[in-house]
């Protein structure tokens, strides 16, 4: 048989991930199996994946880390939900007018946003992935924020939101690592502050989250969807999540489909015509 490609190795990585991750553990054997590869094969993915800290090996078993734990690594938070992510980044972009300041923060739900920006047009960031994606697009301007750069491949801490209150951004867009009833939660401390200094920095505030970062908590609360002019989100979410949301004010909009989405409001919200955009 012919030797796989690398992509062909990476794209069974993945999968063996999923399939650990969806039941919490899984035995090696078993996976040996269920992969069809060689126990020595499937023993230098399984150390691979164990180095990039996305799943624990022990002795002949690994188990997923938490949740929140996956969402420090990049790559793996790139393959997630990757069609919502590009309804949501459709939606997301009509937000957004030419001429404009834009602020993304690292999220890689907004990297989709970012692919479909058009200048002219000023963006800030403290993503490096951002700042790529956009280094090459007409008309389109970038600030990057510094500060300390984190496995999160963008830049985090106290420099970064000093950075962040010296500009102004007409419309900003962050997303979520976990919500409950409407309230926000990150797992790193500095990422949690980036997320507030954002609020303060933009004129209006939008927030792009799949529903799959509903229903969870980590470690660091740091408010509400209330301090949001708009959440864009998809019709997975849960119908309970989406009333804490409306109950707290702030209007929600629920994608649906790539050219169709309603829009479901609280107590500051907008009817646009009375109809879905």
């Amino acid at each position: 048989m012919p030797r796989p490609s690398d992509a062909e190795v990476e794209q069974r990585r993945q999968a063996v991930l999923r399939y650990v991750i969806e039941r919490g553990q899984a035995r090696i054997d078993q996976l040996t199996r269920r992969f069809g590869v060689s126990l020595m094969t499937m023993h230098r993915d399984l150390d691979e994946l164990a180095e990039r800290r996305l799943l624990r090996k022990l002795r002949g078993r690994v188990e997923a880390y938490p949740a929140l734990t996956m969402e420090t690594a990049k790559r793996f938070r790139e393959t997630l939900n990757v069609e919502v992510k590009e309804m949501l980044a459709e939606v997301a972009a009509g937000e957004v007018r030419t001429g404009t300041t834009v602020f993304l923060d690292d999220s890689t739900t907004l990297f989709p946003l970012a692919r479909k920006l058009i200048g002219p047009l000023l963006v800030i960031t403290n993503s490096l992935e951002v700042a790529r994606i956009l280094g090459d697009t007409a008309g389109v301007d970038v600030i990057l924020l510094g500060g300390r750069y984190t496995e999160f491949d963008s830049c985090a801490g106290p420099e970064t939101v000093a950075a962040l209150g010296r500009t102004s951004a007409d419309i900003g867009f962050v997303s979520a690592t976990a919500l409950a009833r409407g309230r926000l939660y990150h797992p790193v401390r500095d990422y949690a502050d980036l997320k507030t200094a954002a609020l303060g920095a933009a004129s209006r505030n939008v927030l792009v989250v799949d529903h799959s970062k509903f229903g969870r908590t980590a470690t660091h609360a740091y408010g509400d969807v209330g301090g949001y002019d708009l959440v864009i989100t998809d019709e997975e979410t849960a119908s309970d999540e989406l009333s804490a949301m409306r109950e707290l004010g702030v209007t929600v909009r629920v994608g649906r489909s790539r050219d169709n989405f309603g829009s479901a409001t609280g107590r500051r919200s907008e009817v646009h015509g009375g109809s879905s955009l």
